[in-house]
């Protein structure tokens, strides 16, 4: 560690963590800045649904953190701990063994995971949407099931091929639930042996209410043009087993479905545990409205500062008492522009400024020109709802060129349709070549498993969704959900 040159350890490349190491780089020259994240790459979460359905390629909807960060250097791996006390933090790299890093500051970023429940079958048969890498495998298992829907002559296979079951109602259950629906339906007209009738979505919430961000008003709203383009809503209902896809809800309905996708909430990062700072009982890291770390006593934990959806930071315009800002982007981002301008000032001799902004509303797209959006307490809806949402959108998403591509795709697709077919073999692509490098002759229909579906539309072998316990989240947080 050196006082000329002092280094700041970034946990993250999500919102916070990209955000802030481009503050620190515009503000901050002489620092050092290392940012450890097991993804390359930050990506833009809003846009997961577009890039589910297709308007948008995804690599589109992320930015690479080594291109966007050229004066940064970019570890890829996972903290597994940190020792404040010791200024200290434990590095997993994607290769080799692990080793310690020390620093001066820490900014501790790794954002959120999916929140599950202790659901029968819900961790073998589910897969969440918090990821780019998840968004290309709902967009291919759903297009799989309709392949194999059109292919097969059981009546009963078909049905649950064409069955699609969201869990949550919030915007991340919405949005997907409605790109992808809107997706399906421009791709039956393909399919010689299904119809818009046999296709059932159904959305599983376990409040009342749906899109709370947007109002009631607006919720109910989007719960009718749902229920008009025939989706099958449950609300006051909750899953409670989907063991080898048998879905069973809390109203005594069963049915079979190949697709769950679970979108009920988030929690934060299961490796804030294995930290010396201190955590609220949501397992958030404490923190004063400067960004910083601060103890049970209300003393600055010096060093450490953290913001986005694994810290509580104190929400300055809420009349509630107690209230911390809700973990979307739209603080994420501020709060990471206001975090690297604070660690910059303090290097510089000066005191840190409290973070303070007013949320000012919610925009959710519900497929193609449909939209609902609230903001500065304005209600929106239907189509330019929709462009509201694509233009605050585009606007903050990260990089020029990234603007550019995303804006490319939506002008391409004006004129073409948009491509419906599956590359399930991306999931296991060396699956046929293992199979036919092995000595003995195959069984035929192995053949066709392999070469046709692999990766496809079966439910994946290995949990898709978060684990619910710390030690086994931090063993191996191949792709963590993140600020």
């Amino acid at each position: 560690m050196s006082a000329d040159r002092p280094h700041i350890l970034v946990v993250g490349g999500g919102y916070v963590g990209l955000y802030t190491a481009l503050e620190l780089q515009r503000r901050a020259k002489k620092a050092r800045i290392t940012v450890v994240d097991p993804q390359p790459h930050m990506t833009y979460q809003p846009f997961l649904p577009e890039a589910a359905a297709g308007n948008l390629e995804p690599r589109h909807v992320v930015a690479p953190l080594r291109k966007t960060l050229r004066g940064a250097h970019v570890i890829t791996g996972y903290v597994e701990s940190v020792d404040n006390a010791r200024r200290t933090a434990t590095i997993v790299p994607v290769m080799g063994d692990p080793y310690e890093l020390t620093y001066d500051h820490i900014v501790l970023a790794p954002g959120s995971v999916s929140r599950t429940l202790p659901i029968p079958g819900l961790k073998e048969n589910a897969v969440g949407f918090k990821t780019v890498g998840e968004a290309i495998y709902l967009r291919n298992q759903v297009l799989g099931e309709l392949d194999a829907a059109d292919s097969t002559d059981d009546p009963a296979l078909r049905q649950a091929a064409t069955t699609f079951v969201f869990v949550g109602g919030g915007y991340a259950g919405i949005e997907a639930l409605a790109e992808l629906e809107d997706m399906v339906r421009s791709a039956v007209k393909y399919y010689g042996t299904i119809s818009q009738s046999d296709i059932r979505f159904v959305l599983v919430e376990a409040s009342q209410r749906i899109l709370p961000e947007v109002g009631p008003e607006m919720g109910a709203y989007t719960v009718q043009r749902l229920l008009d383009r025939g989706i099958d809503i449950r609300l006051n209902t909750r899953l409670e087993s989907c063991v080898d896809g048998h879905v069973k809800l809390s109203d005594g309905d069963e049915f079979e479905a190949r697709t769950i996708v679970w979108t009920a909430g988030v929690k934060a990062h299961p490796m804030l545990a294995n930290t010396d700072l201190p955590l609220d009982e949501r397992g958030r890291v404490t923190c004063l409205p400067t960004l910083q770390v601060v103890d049970p006593e209300g003393n600055v934990v010096e060093g450490a500062w953290s913001a986005g959806d694994c810290a509580a930071v104190p929400d300055l315009t809420s009349d509630t008492p107690g209230a911390t800002c809700s973990p979307s982007a739209q603080h994420a981002v501020r709060q990471a522009k206001r975090l690297g301008k604070n660690i910059a000032i303090l290097l510089n001799g000066g005191q840190p400024v409290n973070y303070e902004h007013k949320h000012v509303g919610s925009v959710a797209s519900l497929g193609l020109y449909k939209g609902v959006a609230q903001t500065y307490g304005v209600k929106t809806k239907g189509f330019v709802a929709w462009m509201m949402h694509r233009a605050y959108h585009v606007s903050r998403v990260p990089t020029f060129n990234r603007k550019v591509r995303v804006i490319s795709d939506w002008t391409l697709a004006l004129f073409l349709r948009r491509e419906v077919v599956a590359l399930g073999q991306l999931h296991d692509p060396r699956a046929s070549f293992e199979l036919f490098a092995t000595p003995s002759s195959p069984d035929p229909k192995t053949v066709v498993e392999a070469v046709a579906t692999a990766g496809g539309p079966t439910p994946p072998a290995k949990p898709a969704v978060p684990s619910d316990t710390p030690a086994e989240a931090e063993k191996a947080p191949v792709v963590p959900a993140r600020s």
